[in-house]
């Protein structure tokens, strides 16, 4: 690709009060609004006079521009040029931030209340999550956002060694669906992976149930999984008062360790991946693996009505590289390495393990935030960052909910690729008669979808 005229006859001038960078917006905004987010940020946040006034009308434009691309306060001002045209209640990036910084952990709380009733009302609206009243798949997980200097309230090092500040998030996905975010919430960086995690679980275990998760009669599987880091107490009988059953990577303790040792060799089910595995302690990688299950009651150090009886399910690959061999370990670990799931789910022993591994996509939504709204978290005061956090959620599922409008494709599409094709279209306005039209890039590829979006959320209601 090439220039097709020279320097000297090109030239460039901002004078076009028509022109729109994010043409897909408009639908994608018709569908928050039909799903009620202003309204029931109206309902529920109670945010004080001065900086927090009309939150029914500030709450969804960071969420409308984080949907466009938006990574930062500043990065708002892209619903300028021809925007003000389409919406009205656009703010300044300046009032924006002053809004933020209204917040306090209560209000914070009041907006993950507006997040649940969003999310429900997105999934009534669009095949969110298809399936989720026979399987659905609840996965915990938290990741470190990475901070520089010491301006901002909560920063510490945890267990990346990178200094930053930790985000809890809980993901509903089913077999059919990619996943959106059901809760999350914003911790000091040095905190344990399991801080909060119980009652965090509870609330996105309920936004599930509302979402579908389990059918209208309970009956559907809902499973909750998570690794090692939420082996504890409290996780596993969040996800029981629940009625969700559990997929938790053991640590290995003694006690695994035992259990693991009680396998007669005879009992091992040898298992072929589809893919071959990394291998980070054997660098190598690792086709074929072992599965076996025993017996197991954990947290016996509680008391006797605390212990929990399921199935330990586990799967071994040859040690390759005896160097890599903990010091210490008996013959049984030097021969090979051991995996071990804690899990009461009724699934049959190698689907169990299957759907356990299959935890990891809850990597793709984190690294979807860090490539978007979660870029930055751009205010000195936590409680700011912390409302950016639950925003960033609530525009996640938004995106998703507008690839699953337009397309089969999109429907599980990265949330930059729903972006790109979807949503960062350019477009001119022009007026008729009292109406707008956007004029779109002619043969745009996605030309299909695009059309099958603005028809779902902004064309004619339905014939009853």
């Amino acid at each position: 690709m090439r220039p097709s005229h020279g320097s000297s006859a090109l030239s460039a001038t901002f004078d076009d009060p028509n022109l729109v960078l994010v043409g897909g917006l408009p639908p994608v905004v018709a569908l928050a609004q039909d799903c009620r987010l202003g309204d029931l940020v109206g309902e529920k946040l109670t945010l004080p006079a001065k900086g927090g006034v009309n939150g029914q009308l500030r709450v969804p434009v960071p969420v409308a521009g984080m949907v466009a691309g938006a990574d930062s306060i500043d990065d708002m001002d892209l619903l300028h040029g021809g925007m003000d045209r389409l919406f009205a209640g656009i703010r300044a990036p300046s009032t924006l931030g002053t809004f933020l910084r209204t917040f306090t952990f209560g209000h914070v709380r009041q907006l993950d209340s507006v997040a649940a009733a969003f999310l429900t009302a997105l999934a009534a609206a669009a095949p969110l999550l298809p399936g989720a009243d026979e399987v659905a798949l609840l996965d915990l997980d938290d990741t470190i956002r990475e901070t520089h200097g010491s301006a901002k309230q909560g920063v510490g090092y945890g267990y990346t060694k990178v200094k930053g500040l930790n985000a809890l998030l809980a993901t509903i996905s089913t077999p059919l669906a990619a996943p959106v975010i059901a809760a999350a919430r914003l911790r000091s960086g040095s905190t344990n992976s399991a801080r909060g995690a119980g009652p965090l679980l509870r609330e996105a275990l309920g936004t599930a149930r509302r979402c579908g998760a389990g059918g209208p009669d309970g009956t559907g599987l809902l499973l909750v999984r998570a690794d090692s880091a939420y082996y504890t107490h409290d996780v596993i009988a969040a996800a029981r008062q629940g009625g969700a059953c559990f997929s938790v990577t053991a640590r290995m303790t003694a006690t695994v360790k035992a259990a693991i040792g009680s396998i007669g060799e005879d009992t091992w089910t040898a298992i072929h991946y589809p893919e071959a595995v990394w291998d980070e302690d054997g660098q190598c990688w690792i086709s074929d693996a072992e599965v076996a299950e025993v017996p197991f009651t954990a947290f016996t150090g509680r008391r006797r009505a605390e212990h929990v009886t399921a199935r330990l399910i586990v799967r071994r690959v040859k040690r390759l590289n005896t160097n890599s061999v903990p010091v210490g370990q008996g013959e049984l670990f030097a021969a090979y390495r051991y995996h071990a799931v804690f899990t009461d789910s009724p699934l049959p022993m190698l689907e169990a393990e299957a759907t356990h591994r299959q935890h990891a996509i809850v990597e793709q939504v984190i690294a979807d935030l860090k490539g978007g709204p979660l870029a930055h978290l751009p205010s000195g005061k936590f409680a700011a960052n912390s409302a950016w956090l639950v925003l960033a959620a609530m525009a996640f599922n938004l995106t998703r909910a507008t690839g699953a409008l337009a397309s089969t494709f999109h429907a599980r599409a990265t949330t930059a690729t729903i972006r790109a094709q979807l949503i960062a279209v350019p477009a001119r306005l022009a007026r008729s008669a009292r109406r707008l039209r956007l004029h779109l890039p002619q043969r745009w590829p996605w030309q299909t979808a695009w059309a099958q979006l603005f028809d779902a959320t902004c064309g004619p209601p339905a014939a009853a």
